[in-house]
């Protein structure tokens, strides 16, 4: 009988927050899943995540006879450094004029987009994350004053996330993000963020004869 206990470890480190623009969330043949190219949105600070769920128990014959389980959208709080304009435009849907270097706030049109980042254990091992599908909000910011200390402010962005429509082939189900924990060292995560890279196009990392 094996007593060893698991290692405990708490979280400590985030890097590497991009996106992905979704092109295509179906099940149509030569559609599917698509998305466009990755880029970097900002320097990451904090990465926290909330899951909306909900249980009812049914009662039959005087008793709780099952639990009906729902869960939601997770949202997902990102505090950044100040994130580019023409790359906050791209994010909320708005305008952004090229030729001025001008953010048009305004009427937003409704964008989704993958959501990539790295996190870390206190043991060093990395957790590589991709979420699959989502929208982001208008970031909050704040603005203050200049004074003799080092007080300064950067921006905090709401990521809603929710399942892809595109049912991947390898569970037959549609899915919110993969998390891949490096340390198994079973999955090749070498071109990781090259791309949105999903449960269907993950690979085993190849053994060499």
């Amino acid at each position: 009988m094996n007593n060893k206990l698991d290692e405990i470890v708490e979280y400590r480190g985030v890097t590497d927050l991009v996106i992905a623009e979704v092109l295509a969330d179906n099940n149509v043949e030569g559609e599917g899943y698509k998305t466009g190219e990755v880029i970097e949105l900002a320097g990451v600070g904090e990465i926290s995540k909330t899951t909306s769920n909900s249980s009812e128990s049914k009662y039959y014959n005087n008793m709780a006879a099952i639990v009906i389980n729902s869960t939601g959208a997770d949202e997902i709080k990102c505090s950044t450094s100040v994130i580019p304009q023409d790359k906050l435009a791209l994010i909320t849907g708005q305008d952004y004029d090229e030729e001025t270097g001008t953010l048009i706030e305004g009427e937003r049109k409704v964008k989704y987009f993958a959501l990539g980042y790295k996190t870390k254990k206190t043991n060093g091992d990395e957790i590589y994350v991709w979420r699959h599908k989502g929208t982001f909000s208008i970031p909050d910011s704040t603005h203050a004053t200049e004074n003799d200390g080092t007080d300064s402010n950067g921006q905090e962005v709401t990521y809603t996330g929710i399942s892809t429509t595109h049912k991947f082939n390898k569970t037959g189900k549609p899915a919110k993000a993969i998390n891949v924990d490096v340390a198994k060292g079973l999955a090749d995560v070498s071109t990781f963020f090259d791309k949105v890279t999903t449960i269907d196009t993950l690979e085993k990392i190849a053994i060499e004869a």
